[in-house]
């Protein structure tokens, strides 16, 4: 009975995440379950698409997050750019209000400053994740985005 429940309860939130939203036609892999999912309200992928290059310096990876998903809050010692490749997104530094991101959109957020990024509430969404200035710059992660921030 209670594996239904749990069943049922993920179900119910899957449908009112997903609706039908806009059309999604990934580009590059879906990659892995996300190794950094604890900084993640929902479920998102990685894969890295060219991993650590010593000439240039720039982790280059591709980040697939279900409907409803998001980042926690954060920010890059040595800031991010995103380029949206898919789906449609949502973006937010903090203070300022939340951007709708499309395909083809590029969010370039200086270093830190504090931002989470996310798929909208119907749809998958996918963005490269570029890190500049890797050599210096870490992730440091804040808090969760709260269901009242994220609408």
């Amino acid at each position: 009975m209670k594996q239904n429940f749990a069943l049922l309860a993920g179900i119910v939130m899957l449908a009112a995440c997903a609706g039908t939203g806009s059309e999604y036609r990934p580009v590059f892999p879906k990659g892995e379950p996300n190794p950094y999912a604890q900084y993640f309200t929902g479920k998102s992928y990685l894969a890295n698409l060219n991993g650590y290059d010593k000439e240039l310096k720039m982790p280059v990876a591709n980040v697939t997050f279900e409907p409803c998903t998001r980042t926690d809050w954060h920010y890059h010692t040595g800031g991010q750019i995103l380029l949206v490749t898919a789906g449609e997104g949502r973006h937010q530094i903090r203070g300022k209000e939340i951007e709708i991101l499309k395909p083809g959109d590029i969010v370039k957020v200086a270093p830190n400053v504090e931002h989470w990024h996310g798929a909208a509430p119907d749809s998958w969404f996918s963005h490269i994740a570029l890190t500049p200035n890797a050599d210096n710059n870490n992730p440091v992660w804040l808090t969760p985005v709260t269901d009242e921030e994220y609408k």
